[in-house]
């Protein structure tokens, strides 16, 4: 049975390029880039030279990206740290209400400590409102945080707009840039971005590492106290061979990027064509602003759960909503905000690709998934009660 794996939004295998250059730091190079030795000396050369290649990936200064044990952490670095450092300025944060559970839950928690939140809106493709936006921000307001693309639906938002609303307000802009870095390009000074999260093993680096980017400048408090790692920002014994390993997938994807997306967009396309063919089937996220790798759709009468399984029984790997959250029944808040009826929020699939897909792997597909569908319908307790 063919094995087609479509969920790279959920995670990417780490590049074997990345592992021979982890490699090393595990057994050879294994020094604490905190000591003094020649192995610790060397551990924080390695530690260095890889913040110097992510920095340089987003034009940022070496000095503005700090390492983080994930894209979680570097958020709710973020959210919390930007606001009990500014609290006295101002306690109203702006967000999405499609923004991944990491801002959202922070935000909650933060609503908790005496925070007020604003929940912004999006349209049916999933744009926020940038008169909305620059309405809805206030004098005590300290920070907006709109995330670059949706992890769900693929639509990228206008970053560089959103950005300079923020600037001209002073309010601090953070981005979630997880689904977007490596895949297209990220200048976070054209951008006007002052706080970036991404995470590395988004794009063929390893699990357990991430980073943000914090503009030279910006007012914020370290969520992590101890050592003084990171600028005294984020406390920890670095995980050196895991941050080598984001930094070669960095560099890789500074060579591959480019090729890759252009390759990838017009799989997508065919794929999403090919699924749109399919009756009562229809597309999330806008068709055309949306991530080179990600297809999302919903289908009349089904339950995206039972499609996701039966097409893992075919070898073929998607999911429906969220990785992150998608053993929960309850349905994605993301296709319910851009205007689904919660049984329609519950037929989704999104298929997100990668750099080992091929046209082999989307005609296949597109030959399994009509009969799923065909078959699934005709079991479905849904389709009598829909009109």
């Amino acid at each position: 049975m063919r094995k087609v794996y479509l969920d790279y939004a959920a995670t990417t295998p780490v590049d074997s390029r990345v592992i021979k250059a982890m490699k090393p730091y595990f057994d050879e190079k294994f020094g604490n880039s905190m000591s003094l030795h020649s192995l610790g000396i060397e551990a924080k050369k390695a530690l260095e030279n890889s913040r110097k290649t992510v920095a340089k990936f987003i034009k940022a200064k070496p000095e503005e990206i700090i390492f983080t044990g994930s894209a979680t952490e570097s958020i709710n670095s973020v959210l919390k740290g930007v606001a009990f450092a500014n609290k006295k300025r101002g306690k109203h944060i702006i967000t999405s209400s499609i923004e991944h559970h990491a801002v959202l839950e922070t935000c909650k928690w933060l609503e908790k400590q005496g925070f007020e939140i604003t929940y912004l809106p999006v349209d049916k493709d999933g744009f926020i409102n940038l008169i909305q936006l620059e309405n809805s921000i206030r004098k005590d307001t300290i920070l907006v945080s709109i995330m670059h693309a949706n992890n769900e639906i693929g639509t990228i938002e206008t970053l560089k707009d959103i950005g300079t609303v923020c600037s001209n307000h002073d309010a601090y802009f953070h981005t979630d840039g997880v689904q977007t870095f490596g895949k297209i390009p990220i200048d976070v000074k054209k951008m006007n971005i002052d706080l970036l999260s991404v995470s590395a093993h988004k794009f063929y680096g390893p699990k357990g590492v991430g980073a943000t980017f914090i503009r030279k400048g910006v007012k914020i408090e370290p969520l992590l106290h101890g050592g003084g790692h990171e600028f005294g920002l984020r406390s920890s014994t670095s995980n050196v061979a895991g941050i080598v390993g984001m930094a070669k997938a960095v560099e890789l994807r500074k060579k591959e990027m480019t090729s890759e997306s252009k390759r990838l967009r017009k799989l997508r396309d065919s794929l999403i064509k090919g699924v749109l063919k399919i009756e009562n089937s229809h597309l999330n996220g806008h068709p055309k602003t949306r991530l080179p790798n990600n297809a999302n759709f919903w289908f009349n009468f089904i339950e995206g759960e039972s499609l996701v399984v039966e097409l893992s029984s075919h070898g073929i790997y998607g999911s429906t909503g969220s990785a992150c959250s998608s053993d929960t029944l309850e349905p994605s808040h993301v296709l319910l905000a851009i205007g689904l009826k919660h049984e329609e929020a519950h037929g989704s699939l999104r298929l997100s690709l990668g750099k080992y897909t091929n046209k082999a792997d989307i005609n296949y597909v597109l030959g399994v998934l009509p009969n799923i569908v065909k078959r699934l319908r005709k079991i479905s307790p849904f389709k009598g009660r829909w009109k």
